[in-house]
């Protein structure tokens, strides 16, 4: 048997998607800039998927403009706003929490003389409002906050976070990193008070290398990426029309089929599984766990047992799984988001993620508890020695 639970990682594009992907590549191929009929084939996928997410966001089409995934879309965001704002003030704020595809940016504009303030987050990796509210001043300029937490599953309060943002200075760009929040949301942003919320494609069943920005109407935010101008200028090069067909196809098949039953099944294999792992010894799990938080995610901590070893011997029976996020997991050190959430010093090398996808079974689940009580006894031995 095999049992994926490293979806927040990546998922697996639905066969659906790969339909649309491949008719796409294999006839209308056209470029959609092109004035041919190929071109407005090519076109009209382009219009389509962006009727999908605007449907979805409840927005305006024109407020959405396709990128190569999540971290271009954050990094468009981020850089983007910040350099179109700075005239108004160099104070850009986000938290302790946040992805590399937003940490990075942000020290990057700390080079470039803007002043940075990172929030702490409590003991479930929630954002301190209190420090939010003292770090605004007339200064600042954007606030970026993640929805979900990659690694924790904690979802912020992004809704009171606008409310605080906004109230204080209108003016104050508020960005939300959606990424691991979207298609398991029902997200609007004009309600939220967000002006930039983040997407990749990835994360939702589509192909790699596909996601969107939305960006808010009278937002000003500069293009990061120059050329041909293509998307009214926000973001230039040829469009890759057979992933954004296939993108819209997949944000289709989530929020217009079936969307609450998949939320709950969700919530159902989580519950399932914490169940079982807190019944096994010296397992503990971080973070907030009932529906107050993301449906996919759960982090646990295994003591006297490195994550990493862990990770392979579960790879060993098929079982995958992460020890953080799969954008760093290929840096030293440990994870930023557990030392400021304060799980304990000796958890810190002992954290495994795991992440559904509404194609994951209980059997799934069962299969892997099962290992997990079988291979724990044996390492526990092996790392006391």
């Amino acid at each position: 048997m095999e049992a994926y639970l490293d979806n927040s990682a990546t998922t697996r594009v639905n066969p659906e998607v790969v339909q649309v992907v491949t008719k796409v590549m294999l006839e209308d191929f056209g470029n959609p800039s092109s004035k041919h009929m190929k071109g407005f084939e090519a076109e009209q996928y382009i219009k389509e998927t962006k009727a999908v997410i605007a449907k979805s966001l409840k927005c305006q089409e024109k407020e959405i403009v396709f990128t190569s995934g999540g971290t271009e879309s954050n990094n468009m965001a981020i850089i983007g706003s910040a350099l179109a704002n700075q005239r108004k003030g160099k104070h850009v704020i986000t938290t302790a929490v946040e992805h590399a595809s937003v940490k990075e940016p942000f020290l990057y504009l700390e080079e470039l003389g803007f002043r940075v303030t990172f929030l702490p987050v409590d003991h479930d990796g929630l954002v301190k409002l209190d420090a939010l509210k003292e770090a605004l001043d007339e200064d600042t300029i954007l606030v970026s906050v993640m929805h979900v937490n990659n690694e924790l599953g904690a979802v912020e309060p992004i809704e009171e976070i606008g409310h605080i943002v906004k109230i204080y200075n209108s003016d104050i760009v508020y960005h939300v990193d959606a990424i691991q929040s979207y298609g398991k949301f029902k997200i609007v942003p004009k309600k939220l008070g967000i002006d930039l919320l983040s997407v990749s494609g990835h994360k939702i069943h589509a192909p790699k290398g596909t996601g969107f920005i939305y960006i808010k109407e009278k937002t000003k935010i500069k293009p990061i990426i120059l050329g041909g101008g293509q998307q009214e200028g926000m973001r230039s090069g040829t469009d890759n029309v057979p992933g954004i067909a296939g993108l819209g196809k997949a944000i289709s098949l989530i929020y217009n089929e079936h969307f609450d039953e998949k939320i709950n099944h969700l919530y159902d294999i989580k519950e399932t599984m914490i169940s079982e792992l807190v019944e096994i010894e010296g397992v503990t799990i971080n973070g907030k766990t009932g529906r107050d938080s993301a449906p996919h995610i759960i982090s646990a901590s295994f003591d006297n047992v490195r994550a990493e070893v862990l990770l392979h011997a579960l790879e060993e029976k098929h079982i995958y799984v992460s020890s953080g996020s799969a954008c760093s997991s290929n840096r030293p050190g440990l994870s930023s988001t557990l030392v400021a959430s304060g799980v304990a010093q000796n958890l810190l090398d002992s954290t495994i993620r795991f992440s559904f996808c509404y194609e994951t079974t209980k059997e799934e689940i069962m299969y892997t508890i099962g290992a997990l009580k079988e291979l724990l006894p044996v390492l526990r031995k092996f790392t006391r020695h």
